[in-house]
């Protein structure tokens, strides 16, 4: 199967929508960072949106006050998801875990 060859509009249209794609994931990762979106808003606005639902697991986890590296893999590990998993591939029951683990006390 060979590459398609696009046209130099068909290029710029693809840059342009992989830089709001990447620019729209960072936003809702400086919400979570500052504390205006709670981890639990954060998953349903991307389970809603086809763009933020891209989003690794863990890289939202790293977002969290007090959450690195270290407790972010812990968390993962117990609630048993995989490192490389995006949002749109947690389960149900994967969801309400970390809704649970990170809801505001």
């Amino acid at each position: 199967m060979t590459i398609p060859q696009l046209t130099t509009e068909q290029l710029e249209a693809a840059r342009a929508a992989a830089t709001e794609a990447r620019r729209r994931r960072a936003d809702l990762k400086s919400k979570v960072r500052t504390g205006a979106l709670t981890l639990s808003q954060a998953l349903e606005i991307a389970a809603d949106d086809d763009i933020l639902a891209h989003v690794k697991v863990v890289d939202l986890l790293k977002a969290l006050p007090r959450v690195g590296e270290k407790r972010a893999s812990v968390v993962m590990e117990r609630l048993d998801i995989a490192s490389n998993r995006r949002i749109r591939g947690l389960g149900r029951h994967q969801v309400a875990g970390l809704k649970a683990e990170f809801s505001e006390r």
